[in-house]
């Protein structure tokens, strides 16, 4: 049984130490035998990097290291030539001084290993002289593979004036090498973000992006075909275990939690993190997500929390979804380029063509959401975690009155900087929570009254839900409340009843409750139900 290749990005570590490793050479040879300069965003801990030392390897003359695979087979003769590998995630960046100083530091070291004098401490110059040099010392043309591009920036995202600053440092260091052509072989730049071309790359117009290329759907991941094939032996071995199910119901929930993937709404590919952290600890948790914190996402949202309100059911035009600006940060486009929300279907237009985006399995969907409810109402852990179970059981039970206790001590947590006086903030908070209780529900479900807000279909339950707010002054006595409660629950109600909502769920062996959910304010929320 091949061993579990857990944090290394290393290709000749893992072709030499019998690990698992899911062939990407015919996407290399593709890659080689195309342009010069390639561009790739991917989320992190994807194999952006694995894949860059596969293509270094792949310049280093040592055919017989790819035995076994593609390319080993092909008519590629695996020419020797120089290689530049700059990890922007080593590069020191906590102020532009300390960026270029650390830039320069690195190109040095990387000289000094080829006996090569590249002069001055500009990062860009020492740059340029370096790749001059090797061209020169080895009479060939000079690999330059860089990864984590942004990460300069996206480390002081709302930092505006330091990501700026850090911006211009990168535009200059990349910048030269569009003259350095002559020079080059193949240039392969990889990172999360999708800066806009003019804002990092202005020079280099002869960049191709294949981030989005169908050709290139799943050059990164493990695909879901190939899941069998890499992994029989470990889910075999799982299947023998006492707390797992046979073969094909491991294989299912593995998919459910680790797949869902796609940049071209076909090719589906499952977390390589993940799926084998997952194989390593026996256990579904939400590796990924552990494995670094998305704060700076979560801190993105409170600063625009319209942007989380509407995340599922979600349509962004190309144009939108490929690049953004520092100080034009849209949330969704963001989310996407860095693993949260995905490609679940092309839909027809002219022109940049739409893209409804997902989020795109449980771990995702379980570890984001609780942290974004933790960090909107500004409550700990262990208070979200007893509103999971407190929701769990008052929905089991049908008690929705229990339901309304807890989520107005949730909603009364929100800060009212982040409160939104609006129906859709309250929809869409509730289909947060439902979300990060790993619940079947669905919103804006089409019917041929109308539209439903919210179904929840939950054991022997099916719940037709209408939301509702209205304005009411903080003041207000009681008793206007009340009046207003009533009046607001009874249309929502109506609604239900009038339009025909339950009809479609009659018949299918479940009980029927419907529920009107009215919002007068942060702290005032009511329920009534009808059955």
């Amino acid at each position: 049984m091949k061993k579990l290749p857990i944090g290394i990005q290393n290709f000749r570590e893992i072709m030499k130490g019998g690990y698992v490793y899911a062939d990407k050479t015919r996407y290399v040879y593709d890659l080689l035998n195309g342009v010069k300069c390639y561009f790739l965003s991917r989320p992190r801990r994807f194999g952006k990097s694995l894949l860059l030392d596969t293509i270094g390897e792949a310049f280093g003359g040592d055919k017989e290291l790819f035995k076994g695979l593609w390319i080993y087979d092909s008519d590629y003769p695996f020419p020797k030539h120089p290689v530049v590998r700059l990890d922007m995630s080593n590069i020191a960046n906590e102020t532009p001084d300390i960026l270029k100083k650390s830039l320069s530091g690195a190109i040095a070291r990387r000289a000094k290993d080829e006996g090569l004098d590249v002069g001055v401490e500009i990062p860009s110059d020492q740059f340029k002289n370096l790749i001059e040099g090797l061209y020169k010392k080895y009479s060939q043309k000079v690999v330059v593979l860089i990864d984590e591009y942004d990460k300069p920036i996206l480390d002081h995202i709302l930092d505006v004036e330091t990501a700026e600053a850090n911006r211009m440092v990168v535009k200059g260091f990349y910048g030269i090498l569009k003259s350095m052509d002559p020079f080059l072989r193949l240039t392969f730049i990889t990172g999360v973000s999708k800066f806009t071309k003019t804002s990092i790359f202005s020079e280099m117009n002869n960049l191709l992006d294949i981030s989005l290329m169908t050709e290139y759907a799943n050059i990164c991941g493990i695909p879901v075909d190939d899941l069998d094939m890499h992994f029989h032996e470990h889910i075999e071995q799982l299947a023998a275990l006492e707390d797992f199910q046979q073969y094909d119901n491991i294989c299912d929930e593995i998919l459910a939690w680790y797949d869902g993937y796609s940049w071209d709404a076909k090719t589906r590919v499952l977390n390589p993190f993940g799926l084998l952290s997952f194989f390593a600890q026996k256990r579904f948790e939400s590796f990924w997500y552990a494995s670094g914190s998305p704060k700076f996402l979560v801190d993105l949202l409170k600063t625009k929390p319209a942007s989380f309100l509407s995340l599922h059911n979600l349509v962004l035009r190309e144009s939108a979804l490929d690049s953004f600006d520092i100080r034009k940060i849209g949330a969704p486009s963001l989310l996407f380029q860095t693993g949260y929300l995905t490609i679940k279907e092309i839909l027809p237009g002219m022109g940049s063509r739409p893209y409804r985006l997902v989020i795109p399995n449980l771990e995702v969907r379980e570890a984001f959401n609780m942290n974004v409810i933790t960090e909107f109402t500004e409550s700990d852990g262990d208070a979200t975690e007893s509103a999971y179970w407190g929701l769990k059981e008052a929905l089991r039970t049908g008690d929705l009155l229990r339901m309304r206790d807890i989520l107005q001590s949730l909603f009364a947590s929100i800060p009212y900087q982040l409160h939104v006086n609006a129906e859709a903030y309250y929809h869409s908070i509730f289909y947060a929570i439902m979300n990060l209780l790993g619940f079947s529900i669905e919103t804006e479900v089409s019917v041929s009254g109308g539209r439903i807000d919210a179904v929840l279909d939950y054991a022997d339950k099916v719940y037709i839900m209408e939301f509702k707010y209205a304005h009411c002054a903080p003041d207000a006595a009681p008793e206007e409340k009340r009046k207003l409660f009533d009046k607001v629950l009874e249309e929502g109600l109506q609604q239900i009843t009038d339009k025909g909502y339950a009809d479609r769920y009659i018949g299918g062996g479940k009980e029927i409750i419907k529920a009107a959910f009215a919002f007068l304010g942060r702290d005032d929320i009511e329920v009534r139900i009808i059955c």
